[in-house]
């Protein structure tokens, strides 16, 4: 079994083309038994709660639009040389992810993590969707095949809180400060969204080089 530690953003577009080429990578290697876990992860830890807009987000990060047209020009080539269209001109609003990655965790218990980030990555970089909102992620969640309303109740607490904190603060003392960053069985970590094949030397390590540390 290869277990993959995945650490992502979910408002992040390198961790969706990274999750791409990841998946490109398994499937060439069908015969692999692989197992991801999701890592929390905050780009923009600082964000406030509701988020913000959109508009006001780019001019602090980028200095304004052009610089950001640029930027997101360039990811947009490279999300589509792995079937993704992004549509970065729908999002309105930057959220704080703090709610879907403990959303995440949620769906971790029950078996539907993959699929769960799989529909926050779409609602968020096809639809435009406001992912920091409680109603948004409960309707997610219920789209995934979750409970929607057992969702809801779970985001309007502060379960999970203490653990997506957490699994931030590991990222950043053990000098992750990017991703998305895929740590292989705890010991061989591949940072940034790769081309598939820099993953192929990690699926074929033999059994003995593939363990890692016991905690």
């Amino acid at each position: 079994m290869i277990q993959i530690d995945l650490f992502s953003d979910v408002v992040c577009p390198w961790c969706f083309i990274g999750k791409r080429r990841l998946e490109k990578a398994m499937a060439a290697r069908a015969d692999r038994p692989f197992i991801i876990q999701w890592r929390a992860f905050q780009l923009n830890p600082d964000m406030p709660r509701d988020g913000m807009l959109r508009q006001h987000y780019v001019e602090a990060k980028f200095g304004g639009p052009e610089r950001a047209h640029q930027i997101y020009a360039n990811i947009a080539e490279a999300g589509r040389s792995v079937g993704l269209d992004f549509a970065f001109e729908k999002i309105q609003r930057s959220p704080n992810t703090v709610r879907a990655h403990r959303l995440i965790l949620w769906a971790t218990r029950q078996g539907l993590a993959d699929p769960l980030v799989e529909n926050l990555f779409r609602a968020y970089f096809f639809d435009g969707r406001d992912i920091g909102a409680p109603v948004v992620l409960a309707e997610i969640a219920d789209e995934t095949g979750l409970d929607g309303a057992a969702a809801a109740e779970y985001l309007a607490s502060e379960d999970g809180q203490a653990e997506v904190a957490a699994e931030s603060r590991y990222a950043y003392e053990n000098g992750i400060t990017g991703v998305p960053c895929f740590i292989f069985n705890r010991r061989y970590a591949v940072a940034g969204a790769q081309e598939p094949e820099a993953f192929f030397p990690l699926f074929d390590l033999q059994p003995e080089e593939q363990l890692g540390a016991a905690d």
